[in-house]
């Protein structure tokens, strides 16, 4: 128990320590930081990718598929059925 109370005692310090740093940040006002770059010309030519491939022929051998089941009476009770 005593473990537990110290455990909870030191998260709310540090949770309090960080709400403190986080007020004392708010009030001071920073300068933003201004960066001023010079002009750069950059010259030169986009090239573009070049890619091809090579496909060789293949046979794929399509063959009539039969069907196991017959999905006529499905197809005819979902056209008999109201839509919505």
């Amino acid at each position: 128990m005593k473990r537990y109370v110290s455990m909870m005692l030191l998260a709310l310090l540090v949770t309090a320590l960080f709400a403190a740093s986080a007020f004392a940040q708010s009030k001071k006002k920073r300068q933003p930081r201004v960066i001023q770059l010079e002009e750069i010309v950059i010259e030169g030519r986009v090239q573009k990718p070049n890619a091809f491939y090579i496909l060789n022929r293949s046979n794929l051998g399509y063959g009539v598929l039969e069907l196991r089941t017959s999905f006529l009476r499905e197809v005819v009770r979902s056209v008999q059925q109201e839509p919505f």
